[in-house]
C-alpha cells in the first residue's frame, strides 16, 4: 500500500487512528498495540500477501534471539556466550537477505569467472527486507550492548512493524520507538500533533507526486531508450534523477515523520536538505541520515573508525561506502558508485587537512552538485549498457540540439530541431530543473517548517493548498524508488 493512495489516506490511516486511539481510551494499552502491530502487518502485505510469513519469522527469530542474548549476559553458568548468539543472530539475518537480494548477482558473476551454467534464481525481493533485516541486527547489537530489554513481543512486532517507517525506513533504535509508545501522553490524541503530522504529511505528498513524479518521465525515457543520446538530452535525464531521487526520498520521509505525529511519535530525521551540501562529505551527514547512522555505527567504527591512523581511517572508509553500494543493489553498477562516493570522501578529509586552498561557497556546491549528478547515472542506470549511453551523451558535444525558436542565432554550425526529444522533453522541462534547484536551495525544508507550524490561518492555508493538489495528482503510476531497496 502507497502512502499515496486514496485506499491508505481515506480508509486504512482513519481507521486506523480511530481504533488505536479509541482502545487506548478504553486503557486497553496492549490490546491497542497489538491492533496498530496487526494494522500494520496488513498494510505490509497489502503488496503481496506472500511475503507476510517471512516478516512474521524474521520477528519471531530476532526476538528470540534477542531474549537468549539479554538470558545470558552476565550469567556464567550460560554454555553459549552472548557474544556467540549475537554473532548467530547476524549471520541468519544477513544469510536471509543475501539469499534474496545477491543469490543472482552471485550467481552470474560466478559463471562469468568460472564459466559454469548456473540457472538464475529471479527471485522478487521482498518489500523492505533490507530495511526491517537492518533493524532488527541493530536491535541485537543493541541487547548484547545491554541497551535493551525488551521482554513483550507485542512490543517488539510494533517496533520492527510500525507503518509509517516499515517499508522505507528510517532506519531506527529500539531505544527511539518503543518508549514514547509507553508514555501516558502518546495514548491521547494530541489535536496539535495531528495538525503538525497533517502539515509534514502534506508537503511530503506534494514533493512526491508533484516534483519526483514529474522528473521521473524524463528519467524514465531517458534510460530506457536504445538511440544514442544527444547532449542536452543525457544532462537532463541525469539532471532529472537527481531532483527525482531528492524529491522521492525525502518526501517519504516527510509523510513517513507526519504519520508518526499523529500516532505521537516522533520518528528521527532522515533528509535535511542533501542538495544544499558543499561537500560529500557533507552530503552524508544530510542524506538518509539514519542509514549512514548504521554503516557508522555497525561497520565504519567497528572496523577502526577514525582511532587507529589515518590508512587505516581511509581504508574503513572505503569498505563502508563499498558495503553501502552494494546494499542500495546487487549490481556492480551500485559498487562503483560506493567506490567513487568513498573516494570522494576520503578526498575531502585529506583536501581539509593538507591544503590551505578555500574556494568559494557556490563553487564547492556546485562541483559537489556535478559529481552527485554525474556518479547518480550509475545509481539509477538499470544496466551497465543503460549507464554508458547516458555518459556518451553527456560528453556527445557533436550533438548538442537546440531549440528551433533559437535558429537566428546559427552562426556556429549547431544543429536545431527537437530540443530533449530523446527523453520526451521540451523546454518545460528545463524550466522545472532549474525550479528544483531554486526550490531546495531557497526555501526552508520541511524540517524547518515543521518546527516553526502553527495552526494559524497561513500554515492552514499552505497546508490546504499542498494536500489538495498532492491529492489531485494520485491519479498518476507512482511508485517510492526505496521500495526497490
Amino acid at each position: 500500500m502507497l502512502f499515496n493512495s486514496y485506499e491508505f489516506i481515506f480508509v486504512f490511516l482513519p481507521v486506523t487512528f480511530c481504533v488505536y486511539f479509541f482502545l487506548n481510551h478504553k486503557k486497553l494499552t496492549i490490546a491497542a498495540n497489538a491492533f496498530l502491530a496487526l494494522a500494520s502487518l496488513f498494510f505490509y502485505s497489502w503488496w503481496n500477501i506472500i511475503y507476510l510469513p517471512l516478516i512474521l519469522s524474521s520477528i519471531l527469530f530476532n526476538y528470540y534471539i534477542g531474549q537468549k542474548i539479554h538470558a545470558s549476559l552476565g550469567n556464567e553458568s550460560s554454555r553459549i556466550s552472548p557474544k556467540s548468539i549475537l554473532t548467530f543472530g547476524v549471520v541468519v539475518n544477513l544469510a536471509l537477505l543475501g539469499y534474496f537480494k545477491y543469490s543472482d548477482f552471485f550467481i552470474s558473476n560466478t559463471n562469468l569467472l568460472l564459466g559454469t551454467h548456473f540457472t538464475l534464481l529471479h527471485l522478487v525481493l521482498p518489500l523492505a527486507i533490507s530495511f526491517f533485516t537492518f533493524q532488527q541486527i541493530s536491535y541485537l547489537v543493541d541487547s548484547y550492548k545491554g541497551k535493551v530489554n525488551e521482554h513483550n513481543f507485542i512490543n517488539y512486532s510494533l517496533f520492527v512493524t510500525f507503518f509509517p517507517q516499515l517499508i522505507a525506513g528510517p532506519i531506527v533504535h529500539h531505544k527511539e520507538m518503543m518508549p514514547q509508545f509507553a508514555m501516558l501522553r502518546s495514548k491521547l490524541i494530541n489535536y496539535k500533533n495531528i495538525a503538525t503530522g497533517l502539515f509534514i504529511f502534506s508537503i511530503g505528498l506534494f514533493k512526491k507526486l508533484v516534483f519526483a513524479d514529474t522528473f521521473a518521465k524524463w528519467v524514465y525515457f531517458g534510460y530506457g531508450g536504445t538511440e544514442p543520446m544527444d547532449f542536452f538530452g543525457a544532462w537532463a535525464s541525469a539532471t532529472s534523477f537527481y531532483h527525482q531521487i531528492y524529491f522521492d526520498y525525502s518526501g517519504y520521509a516527510d509523510m513517513a515523520i507526519g504519520l508518526g505525529l499523529m500516532f505521537n511519535i516522533h520518528i528521527p530525521i532522515n533528509f535535511l536538505s542533501p542538495p544544499k551540501s558543499k561537500s560529500v562529505k557533507e552530503f552524508w551527514t544530510r542524506w538518509n541520515m539514519t542509514l549512514s547512522r548504521f554503516l557508522r555505527d555497525y561497520i565504519f567504527l567497528p572496523l577502526g573508525g577514525a582511532r587507529k591512523g589515518r590508512f587505516r581511517t581511509y581504508l574503513a572508509v572505503m569498505a563502508t561506502f563499498l558495503l553501502g553500494g552494494l546494499w542500495h543493489g546487487a549490481d556492480w553498477t551500485f559498487v562503483l558508485w560506493g567506490f567513487l562516493h568513498g573516494t570522494a570522501v576520503v578526498i575531502c578529509h585529506t583536501w581539509k587537512k593538507y591544503s590551505s586552498i578555500k574556494f568559494y561557497d557556490w563553487f564547492n556546491w556546485f562541483l559537489t552538485s556535478f559529481f552527485l549528478t554525474v556518479t547518480g547515472v550509475l545509481f539509477s542506470a538499470p544496466t551497465w549498457d543503460a549507464a554508458v549511453r547516458v555518459f556518451k551523451g553527456m560528453v556527445a558535444f557533436d550533438k548538442i540540439i537546440l531549440p528551433t525558436e533559437l535558429e537566428f542565432a546559427n552562426n556556429f554550425g549547431i544543429k536545431f530541431g527537437d530540443f530533449l526529444g530523446s527523453v520526451n522533453g521540451d523546454k518545460w522541462t528545463v524550466i522545472w530543473i532549474v525550479f528544483g534547484y531554486i526550490f531546495v536551495l531557497s526555501f526552508k525544508n520541511s524540517i524547518e517548517r515543521m518546527k516553526e507550524f502553527k495552526p494559524d490561518l497561513k500554515h492552514l492555508v499552505f497546508l490546504g493548498f499542498t494536500l489538495i493538489i498532492g491529492l489531485l495528482y494520485i491519479t498518476r503510476k507512482s511508485e517510492f524508488l526505496y521500495y526497490n531497496f
